[in-house]
């Protein structure tokens, strides 16, 4: 019996409205009434985001007769066709401009679609083939430049002239490969066999042969920790190019990316490797990692997951927080960046969780199991709040590493727990289990981790780091900020005295508060958000005269005098000492250091 059918057609009818047309030809079927529901929400970004409401239009017509065939909406993404059992074609048009890798967006240079803001399933037609063909106006001279870009398969069958046909064997697939129409830049590399392909939006001045360059041992460190067979013959990196934005989401062919396009290097630029530069690098490494975990090792809940509603897990610290280790520490490994710079990066990780007061009421399980409705969601309370399973993850798995060595003479580390995970769970995609990491640490390795786990995963402590990096030759220690702008990691700059206590930004008229962390100055005064603080003892301030008044102060306390809400008020600020809440490591012993550092040992 021949497999059934589904045929996608999709045109970039009208860039100037940021609207693409899809027509979808489903053949004859048993049922009198078809089907059709648009995902909720993508795999790897865990909110419900509500693609359908994006759908402007949506018609069906007989196959046969070209009658036009009655539909009626079911719930918010799901529509009900009468088609009596005949084929049918359904024609629907889709807005698209929420500049993001989650969803879809066109603009005059590109049109950038996920399939799950773009292609329906069909009930009954869950094994279907799902067949794909592009096409652009002939009469939009404007899109004459444009080609197709994507990892889905090619099928020659449906190419020809100024349509591009592509062919994969489940809806499940169809989904996975975000596709980009439009102008871009290309350039290909090779590692170990697999070709990768770096594309950017729209032409520019972007050294790509660097970025290949730098990519190229972050890819092979990659492929060689979970060995050969390799899962991929080629990979995507896909980036959208902004003036600002950020963002990263996996698949298992490819990536798409969102980044700043003057953050990356350009030619002629300096070898010396920007902040912003490493960040893309480690943002890639990030992506790239979710290959193997999170597109084929994954949690149970997400082997076969209901795209139509959220799917909970308490196992994102292990997904995101063990990519998060990996995405920086595979750029030391390499030599892309010298290990002070990682140890600074790290530094800056726990920093961020050292000013979260959010650690000691949620817990890293926790924080996974509520990324639908309090991660992906966060307003200025989250930093007091929650916790983020992507940062305690990579500071628990560093954590892990440590462990594990250290409770067999260095012989098992997270490296070897991360090939255990593959051939177990990775290569059949069958699922994880809630107590995997328990498990499989003590079965494989007789090394009990549960206390660990309980402690720092599902209880709210924090990883004893300075205990464990003293076993690599590291010190780990603690200071206050130099300034609002520090982000941690080692520093010879002066440390401020006084701490306010609050993010600040500039105002037309003082400094306006857009967040305020619990048990500092700036909350014992009653500082609220969106406040704007204009004085401190009668003198008008920006952020450095804030700054030098609170650490001169001869006082116990100094007056604010604040706008909120139309109002002015005066608030007494108590000073008191600045936290030790910045991070930072010294290479001690540098030989035992670079030693934890290779992946060969």
């Amino acid at each position: 019996m021949a497999q059934d059918v589904l045929h996608y057609s999709l045109s970039v009818s009208n860039w100037r409205a940021h609207e693409f047309t899809v027509v979808l030809s489903v053949p004859a079927h048993k049922e009198k009434t078809l089907t059709l529901t648009l995902p909720s929400w993508i795999p790897g970004s865990y909110m419900v985001r509500d693609f359908a409401r994006n759908i402007v239009t949506l018609t069906a017509e007989s196959t046969l007769s070209g009658t036009l065939l009655s539909v009626s909406k079911h719930d918010k993404q799901t529509w009900l066709i009468d088609t009596q059992g005949e084929a049918c074609e359904v024609k629907y048009v889709v807005y698209a401009n929420d500049l993001s890798i989650r969803s879809a967006y066109i603009n005059d240079q590109y049109a950038f679609i996920n399939g799950t803001s773009a292609f329906l399933t069909v009930s009954g037609f869950a094994d279907a083939i799902c067949q794909l063909t592009i096409s652009l106006p002939e009469h939009d001279q404007h899109l004459t430049n444009w080609d197709v870009h994507t990892s889905m398969p090619k099928a020659k069958a449906l190419s020809q002239g100024n349509t591009w046909g592509f062919e994969v064997e489940s809806y499940e697939e169809f989904i996975d490969h975000p596709i980009y129409i439009g102008v871009a830049d290309t350039h290909e590399f090779t590692v170990d066999g697999v070709t990768f392909t770096l594309l950017f939006s729209g032409n520019n001045k972007i050294d790509y042969a660097r970025i290949a360059r730098d990519l190229t041992p972050i890819c092979r460190h990659h492929l060689a920790l979970f060995g050969d067979p390799q899962p991929i013959q080629s990979y995507l990196f896909m980036t959208l190019l902004a003036d600002t934005g950020f963002g990263g989401l996996e698949h298992k062919y490819s990536t798409a990316l969102l980044y700043p396009r003057f953050d990356l290097p350009m030619v002629g630029d300096s070898e010396k490797k920007s902040d912003s530069y490493i960040t893309f690098l480690s943002l890639c490494s990030h992506e790239f990692f979710h290959t193997w975990h999170v597109k084929r090792i994954k949690p149970d809940v997400m082997v076969n997951p209901d795209l139509s509603k959220e799917n909970y897990t308490n196992q994102l610290w292990i997904y995101e927080g063990f990519t998060s280790y990996y995405d920086d520490v595979a750029l030391a490994r390499t030599g892309v960046i010298e290990p002070q710079k990682y140890l600074d990066i790290v530094g800056q990780n726990i920093s961020r969780l050292l000013q979260n007061a959010g650690r000691f009421k949620q817990s890293a399980a926790e924080s996974s199991f509520d990324a639908w409705t309090k991660f992906y969601k966060q307003d200025a309370s989250a930093t007091n709040n929650i916790v983020s399973y992507y940062n305690k993850g990579g500071i628990i798995a560093l954590g892990l590493d440590l462990l594990l060595r250290n409770k067999s003479d260095g012989n098992i580390t997270l490296d070897t727990l991360m090939k255990l995970l593959w051939d177990k769970y990775g290569k059949d995609e069958s699922g994880t289990p809630d107590n995997v990491i328990e498990t499989l640490c003590l079965t494989h390795f007789k090394i009990d981790v549960k206390p660990y786990l309980d402690a720092v995963v599902y209880g709210k402590e924090d990883v004893n780091v300075a205990e464990l990096i003293a076993t690599i030759g590291l010190a780990y220690g603690t200071r206050a900020r130099t300034s609002s702008e520090d982000k941690g990691g080692l520093s010879t700059a002066p440390t401020i005295k006084h701490q306010f206590g609050a993010i600040l930004k500039p105002a037309p008229l003082g400094l306006s508060v857009t967040q305020v962390y619990a048990g500092l100055a700036a909350m014992k005064a009653g500082v609220q958000l969106n406040d704007i603080i204009i004085a401190v003892d009668g003198h008008v301030v920006n952020p450095a005269k804030l700054q030098r008044m609170l650490d001169n102060a001869q006082t116990d306390s100094v007056t604010l005098t604040v706008i909120r809400d139309g109002r002015l008020l005066s608030l007494d600020l108590p000073v008191i000492a600045a936290r030790k809440d910045m991070a930072f490591f010294e290479i001690k012993d540098s030989a035992v250091f670079t030693q934890w550092l290779d992946t060969k040992r």
